[in-house]
Parts: structure tokens; sequence; C-alpha cells
């Protein structure tokens, strides 16, 4: 079993789906986590986490406000002493056909998808580097690898992630830090409730494993990553898609 124990561990957009699942699983196996998100949103997994025997605390972070990243990491490195994981999760869509498109739906969404990541892998390198250790690990999704119509925003903001994290496992791979990716695929999430059965039925099909995957998937891949057993890899992007594009 992957072994995690004490290990400081901040999760953004951890409210819900894919982001509370990481923070949940990185909880049970004993890390310390700090769920983040807008708001109280992420007080609910905090509380079910230390309900559950776990270790969490809310963090109220807009991830698109640089100074408030800052002050946040500032303030998890002065309480706990260092950080050890860091998830960068937060995203969100702003669909639409690329003539329709609206200058502030694709700036949106590169800035809480793309920037948002720059920003804070910024701010938690500089104590990992002085700790000489550390994981970080971007969700981006497998629309950064193979496109999707109606969301150009999206899909550039994820494969500009891929692009961003296998650069900068380069330049702080010999301090002891990995930087890496995982790209889920059609995941069980609020999103995707909204399918109709026709719909999910047509995605089912491009799926070898024919069925979507759970955040759990996508967790149990992040736990890896974040895990000594994962100390040989980075610059990586681990693909959790059930086989949809390899």
């Amino acid at each position: 079993m992957l072994n995690l124990t004490d290990r400081i561990a901040l999760v953004t957009g951890a409210s819900r789906g894919i982001g509370r699942a990481i923070a949940e699983a990185l909880a049970a196996h004993n890390a310390v986590v700090v769920a983040a998100a807008r708001g109280d949103h992420s007080q609910a997994v905090a509380d079910a986490i230390v309900a559950n025997g776990g270790r969490a605390e809310a963090l109220s972070l807009d991830v698109t406000d640089a100074g408030a990243v800052d002050a946040a990491i500032a303030g998890i490195v002065s309480r706990h002493g260092r950080i050890d994981i860091v998830v960068s999760n937060a995203g969100i869509t702003r669909d639409g056909l690329l003539l329709r498109m609206k200058h502030e739906d694709w700036d949106a969404v590169l800035q809480t998808n793309l920037t948002a990541s720059f920003v804070l892998s910024q701010a938690v390198l500089k104590p990992m580097l002085r700790q000489r250790s550390g994981r970080v690990i971007v969700i981006s999704s497998v629309v950064g690898q193979m496109g999707n119509a109606g969301q150009a925003n999206y899909a550039a903001s994820k494969a500009g992630l891929i692009g961003f994290c296998k650069s900068v496992a380069r330049e702080v791979g010999s301090r002891g830090i990995t930087v890496n990716v995982v790209a889920p695929g059609l995941i069980e999430t609020d999103m995707t409730k909204g399918l109709t059965e026709t719909t999910r039925g047509e995605w089912e099909t491009k799926v070898p494993l024919g069925r979507l995957g759970t955040p759990a998937d996508v967790a149990n891949a992040v736990c890896f990553l974040a895990s000594d057993e994962a100390s040989y890899i980075t610059g990586h992007v681990l693909a959790v898609n059930g086989g949809m594009y390899t």
C-alpha cells in the first residue's frame, strides 16, 4: 500500500468531483490534506476527511488571484513547516464553436486552467527547492491530447499544461522535485451526469474498456505519482482514459 504518512498535500478544486476524490484518497494514504476551493466550498470535504479519521483543513482560494496563491502557500509552510505534494486540479469550461467563441470565454478558461497552474507551481517550487524534494501533479485532460469540437479554449489550456509540465520537470529534476501530468478521459462527474443515455452510449463505444471512468480512478493515479514508488518518474503524462486515446 502506498504510504504518504505526514506528507503535506495541497489540492485545488477540491470541493467536488475529481478534486474531492483526490483529496480523500491522499488523506486515506495518511497525508495531511489542505483542500482548496473558492469561498467555503471545500469545508465539507475537509470535514468528511476528519470524520473518517484523516487529517485535513479547508482553504478558501481563488487560483486566479496570484497574490492569494502566494499567501496560501506561505501560510501552509508556516503552519506545517513544509509542503510536499501539490495537485493543480481547479478548472473550468466555457464551451462553444470557435467562430462564436467570445474573447472573454477564451481568456477565462486559459486563466483558470493554464495560468493558474503556472502561478501555483511558481509559488510552491520555492519551498520545494529549499526542501530539495516535492511532487507537483497537474490535472490535464484527454481533450488536450486529441482535441474536441466546441472546446478549442479548453483543449488549448489542457495541452498547454502538458508542455508546461514537461518543461518545468527538466528545470527542477536535479533538486529532487518531480512534475507530472494526469490526463483523465471521460469521468463520472457532475458534468457527465447531464449526458443523455444516447450520448453516453456513444461515448462509451469509444472507450475500449467500455465504461466511463470514476473520480477514484484518477485519484489512484495521483496518489501513485505522489508516492515514493514514482520517484523516478517525471515529465510524464499518465493517461487515465480507458484506452480512448493512446
